[in-house]
């Protein structure tokens, strides 16, 4: 394998990291501020119904990154995995952008919505290559000792991200106060986005094409339909390990925030505090699990962590009604350092289970299907199960049973620490 040029270590790093910096910033942005762009964008006599039709939109932009995986992950395998990482960064800053500038329904009617879920589905559709895409990158960029560690700031970006978005929310919510963020205030952090996606385009101008890249051929068949016909066992594996992550973020990091408001009547402010202290633990917790597994291995921390969620999920839900500030935030805490330590391991465990002609394809497709079907659509479902059963803990159960697919992959699958790339 051709050696890294010097100094470039850093570089491929923060430009492989930064574009998950901004889509999981906007995504967190616009999950936090759902009750307030549901009532500007769906206006109706039931807060409730203007909540879940902006969870709605929220679920349409994820059901569209499975399309832009397999577009993007062809793309990453045919073109190189620079040239769609640059694209995906530039994309994602347009439209987190444009968002803010939307007119609302009181300004121009049944036009705002049509236009706020367009905008989601063309961010959907290129968020679905960046994040597969620069776990790719990234792995292929380390030494096989440090393999977990390096592909581990795909993650801690993305987190960085959704933190960055949580106290953003909070911030805008605690200085322009709610009649403000209902009026003008809620723009404020989709245009912020922009500073992102300029220093994005900036970083992965210097970044380096990825040495596996380099050397491989394209295969004759386009990568998504090799994919399908020779790696759907991969696929699945990286489906099921993907779900408990998935679920478990729409419930406790987005519809939590809302639910804490909604139902509990905790002061937005108050909520999106508590979410962002939960994640900046959540964060400083990936990164030592990172390196853990590259000692140890990947299965011994994904069953770590999973195994901590399963149990913690039903008493952190239950520590989140009460009426102490203390106990939601123990609750939201206790979660959130077994999340780090499970996903920490996402971005290196599917590069490793596939080829490097078909590695960002597969990595894409098994993710994104996971995250279209299953993210966008917790916080809808757990609204619309908590209104239909009257039962606080019906998101918990629903989380729990999606843990069994995953656990049960986690103890059955190979080990790969510390093995070449395919």
């Amino acid at each position: 394998m051709t050696p890294e040029p010097p100094g470039s270590t850093r570089r491929n790093v923060l430009g492989g990291s930064i574009g998950s910096v901004l889509e999981w910033y906007d995504f967190a942005v616009y999950g936090y501020l759902a009750p307030i762009i549901g009532q500007a964008f769906f206006p109706a006599g039931d807060p409730l119904v203007s909540l879940l039709a902006a969870f709605g939109v929220f679920a349409a932009g994820y059901a569209a990154r499975p399309i832009g995986g397999v577009l993007f992950g062809w793309l990453g395998d045919r073109l190189g995995r620079k040239p769609v990482l640059s694209v995906s960064v530039t994309a994602m800053g347009v439209t987190s952008f444009a968002i803010g500038l939307l007119p609302t329904h009181a300004e121009i009617g049944a036009a705002a919505p049509a236009m706020l879920v367009a905008l989601r589905i063309v961010q959907g559709l290129c968020v679905g290559g960046e994040f597969p895409g620069a776990m790719v990158f990234l792995a292929e960029h380390a030494p096989p000792e440090r393999r977990g560690f390096y592909a581990s700031w795909a993650q801690s970006g993305s987190f960085f991200g959704i933190l960055l978005g949580s106290g953003v929310a909070a911030l805008a919510n605690g200085v322009f106060g709610a009649e403000t963020m209902h009026a003008w205030g809620w723009r404020a952090p989709f245009l912020l986005s922009a500073a992102i996606a300029v220093t994005g385009v900036v970083l992965r101008r210097r970044i380096n094409e990825t040495p596996a890249m380099r050397m491989i051929e394209a295969t004759a068949e386009p990568a998504p339909i090799v994919v399908f016909q020779k790696h759907w066992r991969a696929v699945i594996r990286i489906f099921a390990l993907t779900m408990m992550a998935t679920i478990g973020f729409g419930m406790m990091f987005v519809y939590a925030a809302s639910y804490l408001s909604t139902r509990l009547h905790v002061p937005a402010a108050r909520a999106l505090e508590i979410n962002t202290i939960s994640l900046v633990a959540l964060v400083a917790a990936i990164a030592p699990a990172a390196m853990l597994s590259d000692r140890i291995g990947r299965k011994p921390v994904l069953l770590l962590g999973g195994i901590g969620l399963a149990l913690s999920a039903w008493p952190a839900w239950w520590l989140m009604h009460h009426s102490s500030t203390l106990a939601i935030a123990s609750g939201q805490l206790i979660f959130a350092v077994f999340y780090g330590i499970y996903v920490s391991q996402m971005p290196v465990v599917a590069p490793e289970m596939l080829p490097a002609e078909v590695r960002v394809s597969g990595t894409a497709i098994g993710y994104n299907l996971c995250i279209g079907t299953l993210g966008g659509t917790t916080p809808l479902v757990a609204t619309y199960l908590t209104a239909r059963t009257g039962d606080y803990f019906a998101p918990v159960y629903y989380y729990l049973i999606a843990a069994v697919p995953t656990l049960i992959t986690v103890a059955t699958m190979k080990e790969t620490a510390g093995k070449p790339l395919a």
